[in-house]
């Protein structure tokens, strides 16, 4: 608990020793979210400049963790409102086309197509939901939302994703 005070005091040691010990854990949440090393470690460094800057408005009775963690949500959504950038999806993702890898690495595209498509706070959900196979209460809990509309926003952004990828040509059948 001293820590988490001397911090919010402002205090550039305590700052310190926070970013020392969350720095790693940061850094991973948001590479699940933007799918680019280089950009998390571009925005881990924006996250801390943002929890220093805010260091007065901490409340060294809460968590810290959790806020970092908000905060570090925050400007991974920021960065994905602003970003055309495609989404990195896994190799391994299901495919109803498996043995052709020309129509594979076609259908890849378009999914990714797609999926860059989504708009900014769905595709946040689905990224963390869908390709990270994260718990809808610590999705909720980052974004700063109820686990219901995760629930929610997840079902919309599938819903625009098969809409997307009928368009495209690609069958996006439920399983």
């Amino acid at each position: 608990m001293e820590l988490l005070e001397r911090f919010a005091a402002g205090d550039p040691e305590a700052f310190e020793a926070l970013f020392r010990g969350y720095q790693k854990e940061v850094y991973a949440w948001i590479v699940r979210i933007v799918r680019d090393h280089g950009i998390a470690e571009d925005l881990t460094v924006e996250t801390f400049w943002r929890i220093y800057r805010s260091r007065a408005r901490f409340d060294a009775a809460g968590n810290f963790r959790a806020w970092a963690r908000r905060i570090s949500t925050n400007v991974a959504l920021d960065y994905l409102r602003h970003s055309r950038r495609e989404t990195e999806l896994p190799e391994d993702l299901p495919s109803a086309n498996a043995g052709d890898p020309a129509v594979r690495r076609e259908a890849r595209e378009r999914i990714k197509e797609a999926f860059q498509e989504l708009p900014a706070k769905y595709r946040l959900v689905a990224t963390l939901a869908l390709i990270e196979e994260q718990p809808y209460n610590d999705i909720a809990e980052a974004a700063g939302i109820s686990a219901a509309l995760v629930k929610v926003r997840v079902f919309r952004a599938v819903r625009m994703l098969r809409k997307k990828l009928n368009s495209l040509g690609v069958e996006a059948n439920a399983k």
